[in-house]
């Protein structure tokens, strides 16, 4: 029998046995989760320790028992995206945006321009979101609580646009085939506006407060580092690969929505380490502000906010209430009525962490034949034993703060 399907306190008890005969050390097992906050989510790693050392390690996910990918295939095409909303739920609208835009390449929808820079305007949003919680919460997981409380106010400024733009907050549902279901409201882009002039001396007031500081940078240089070539290797893409030096950023590789329209760098790091991500995901805030800036400047004129293809869009509510042709298309669009080609396509788009990539298989019939979600969570926690041996405990803790593993997308 393989030592690796024996329960983990045999294989463990044989390497203390091992690392015994060697030096004499008493050695010893740890839980490091299955526990918010220190772990982040429901997800556990068995540590085998020598004092503070981490000697080895073994991760176990499994704990949310979702199965959205065979939930997936089991829903018609528009019931997915609540799916999509609980992977990242930090920056679910870039879920949601990916999704549609992999069924539009389906179908074969050309979306307008504006619509396409109102999805930047939103995605770009969700990963200024997603880069203020990481960021802010490995202040805390390095014992800075002050930083995350002071930024966390306008996280709470952008689920207000969100909101008025969908009627959601964090889990958002927003879009449709094509657009967006409303056209954005003149509150939506005051509440933008408003974000864009108050939030960026806040950052920048976080990044002073972090970014020099002999505490941080003691925690968190040298600490965690993989080399691009190792990353590479294990599939790291987002901000966890930039900071190892490769400059790969999906919107620039494979342009969607528009992203060609827009000039904006990527930021890149050196070493690979916690703070070389720390000051990644920074300086990404800054460029996305600039684009969603670049998108305001140059919105089309005109209302036109989704494409005319009333075979897969949603006909507005108050015409299906007095409007038979709409009930119509609405009965089979929600209830997938409506044949799609049978094809087999991928689409990816840059999310908060990394490549969100979603591979379709359809057979024509109202589900999808198959549909794996490319989470980037999953890849990044496949590094973590090896990126923490020989780190302290303190150090696993920082390390998984700094890669942003989010349990929604290991568990799918």
């Amino acid at each position: 029998m393989s030592e690796l399907l024996l329960p983990p306190e045999h294989r463990y008890a044989k390497i203390i046995k091992e690392h015994l005969n060697e030096d004499g050390n008493e050695l010893s097992i740890l839980n490091l989760g299955p526990t918010h906050p220190a772990t982040h989510g429901i997800f556990q790693n068995i540590l085998l320790m020598d004092g503070e050392r981490i000697i080895d390690a073994e991760p176990t996910i499994g704990y949310i028992h979702r199965a959205f990918e065979k939930i997936a295939e089991n829903r018609p095409f528009y019931q997915i995206t609540p799916l999509t909303d609980r992977m990242n739920y930090c920056s679910s609208p870039i879920n949601n945006m990916g999704w549609w835009m992999t069924l539009e390449k389906l179908l074969n929808i050309e979306v307008p321009k504006r619509a396409q820079y109102l999805r930047v305007i939103v995605m770009e949003l969700a990963r200024i979101t997603d880069h203020l919680i990481c960021n802010s919460i490995l202040g805390v997981d390095t014992g800075a609580y002050t930083g995350f409380l002071y930024v966390f106010q306008f996280r709470e400024k952008v689920y207000e646009i969100y909101e008025e733009i969908c009627g959601a907050r964090l889990t958002t549902n927003m879009g449709r085939i094509g657009g967006f279901e409303r056209d954005w409201s003149p509150k939506a882009f005051e509440l933008l506006n408003t974000f864009l002039e108050e939030f960026p001396p806040a950052w920048k007031e976080f990044e002073n407060l972090f970014e020099r500081n002999r505490i941080f940078i003691d925690r968190t240089v040298n600490v965690g580092a993989i080399s691009a070539e190792k990353a590479m290797a294990y599939g790291f893409t987002g901000p966890n690969l930039r900071a190892a030096g490769v400059d790969y950023d999906v919107r620039v590789a494979q342009p969607y929505s528009s992203y060609e329209d827009f000039d904006f760098q990527i930021p890149v790091g050196k070493s690979g380490d916690t703070y070389d991500r720390f000051c990644v995901r920074n300086a990404e805030v800054w460029e996305s502000l600039s684009i969603i800036r670049q998108a305001l400047e140059k919105m089309p004129a005109g209302n036109e906010y989704h494409a005319e293809v009333p075979d897969y869009y949603l006909p507005p509510k108050e015409d299906v209430y007095h409007n038979m042709e709409s009930l119509i298309y609405h009965f089979k669009i929600v209830m997938g009525e409506v044949p799609v080609p049978v094809a087999e396509i991928y689409h990816p788009v840059e999310g908060g962490n990394g490549e969100i990539g979603f591979y379709l298989v359809t057979d024509g019939s109202r589900t999808p034949y198959r549909l794996h979600f490319r989470r980037p969570c999953f890849i990044y926690y496949q590094a973590y034993p090896e990126m923490i041996k020989g780190a302290l405990l303190s150090d696993a803790i920082v390390i998984l703060s700094s890669l942003n593993v989010i349990a929604g997308e290991l568990d799918a």
